[in-house]
């Protein structure tokens, strides 16, 4: 049967964007690679995240800021029509600063960020280590204060996935694991893609294959830079609830467990962790809460982001094949929001919308020119 529209990619971008097509009321088939691929989703820190999000490109801003205010509908649907939780909690987020240069560069980008959005709608304040010491528990000496935003988040992003799946069966949609994309084609006007578990048709393409995008966006004309970023992450034995709010580099599931991470390793396609950087995430973990050296590390992983030439999502439709789209970002949790009832409903329409231009892949030929 042919597809309204074919997903390639079943991460965390991919199931978003099946998952609200299919709420739309479009036929979709979701092609999945598995777990074998590099699943930027399996290592996500699960921050929902707004402070700090798109410095340098106001329109990742409001992008951002729109998904965080989406995130509690977006999150109660998933539960009504699938019976899972997705771990979401709004309680705001710190980022902690454990230096003076920290807290002043900090302090830079909240006061531009403020400037440019107005500080009543990005909402984001410096705090003093007065004030952080009434929010967060047990903070080191190191800690000379930091900023808060209302908007952040965090959710657990396995359940997400598992609820994004579930809600894309739910509405009709299809999953088909093991099945990487191997080779599109037009074929009568439809997409065909072909995979190890057969060839897929319809009418309309995502690519959202996270760093397999580059080598797809090729056979329908799209160039697509994106480049892998290792992060690294370790989980601690689960314990008594100890914090309120998420932080950038310290949270705490729903299950107890403390998650520590925030590395940025440029080091290809390698996702083997490393001593040395492991080392380096709890120290600093450790300056900020001194009280993280009585718990065990019981996990760590390494992971890769996909990280665009400026760090921002590209979104873009063919010029030289309409109706394919390239869905590309680091951010699966954060934006999972606005995928799924924002992004979505503009694939299934045929065309995005004009404030999404800014994210086309164009943007960084202008930059070289």
């Amino acid at each position: 049967m042919k597809a309204d529209t074919i997903v390639i990619g079943g991460g965390l971008v991919g199931a978003a964007i099946a998952y609200g097509l299919a709420r739309e009321g479009e036929k979709v088939d979701l092609l999945d690679e598995g777990d074998v691929a590099f699943r930027a989703s399996r290592g996500n820190f699960g921050l929902v995240w707004v402070q700090t999000k798109g410095l340098k490109m106001p329109e990742y801003a409001r992008w951002t800021r729109r998904s965080a205010d989406v995130w509690p509908e977006f999150s109660d649907t998933l539960l009504e029509e699938t019976g899972v939780s997705t771990a979401y909690h709004k309680p705001g987020g710190v980022h902690v600063c454990v230096d003076e240069e920290e807290l002043e560069e900090q302090v830079k980008i909240l006061n531009r960020m403020n400037q440019e959005h107005g500080a009543e709608y990005y909402g984001a304040r410096v705090l003093s280590r007065a004030e952080l010491d009434d929010m967060l528990p047990g903070l080191g000496p190191d800690v000379v204060g930091g900023t808060y935003s209302p908007h952040d988040g965090h959710a657990s992003p396995l359940y997400l996935m598992r609820a994004l799946h579930a809600g894309l069966l739910k509405n009709g949609g299809r999953y088909h694991p093991n099945a990487r994309g191997i080779e599109i084609e037009r074929d009568g006007g439809h997409f065909a893609v072909r995979t190890p578990a057969g060839t897929f048709t319809g009418a309309k393409l995502v690519l959202a294959a996270g760093l397999g995008n580059r080598d797809l966006g090729e056979m329908v004309g799209l160039d697509i830079p994106v480049e892998p970023l290792k992060g690294q992450i370790l989980v601690t034995e689960r314990t008594a609830p100890l914090f309120t709010m998420p932080t950038h580099v310290v949270r705490q599931t729903d299950e107890g467990s403390i998650m520590i991470g925030d590395s940025h390793e440029d080091e290809g396609f390698d996702t083997t962790s490393k001593p040395r950087v492991m080392a380096d995430i709890a120290a600093r973990a450790l300056r900020a809460f001194p009280f993280l050296k009585d718990l065990r590390v019981v996990r760590s992983w390494a992971a890769l982001r996909v990280m665009s030439p400026d760090g921002h999502p590209i979104y873009q439709q063919s010029e030289t094949h309409p109706g394919a789209f390239s869905v590309n970002c680091h951010s699966g949790v954060t934006l999972a929001g606005a995928h799924a009832m924002a992004l979505a409903p503009m694939i299934a329409r045929g065309r995005l919308d004009d404030d999404m231009a800014a994210f086309s892949a164009r943007r960084f030929n202008v930059q070289a020119r």
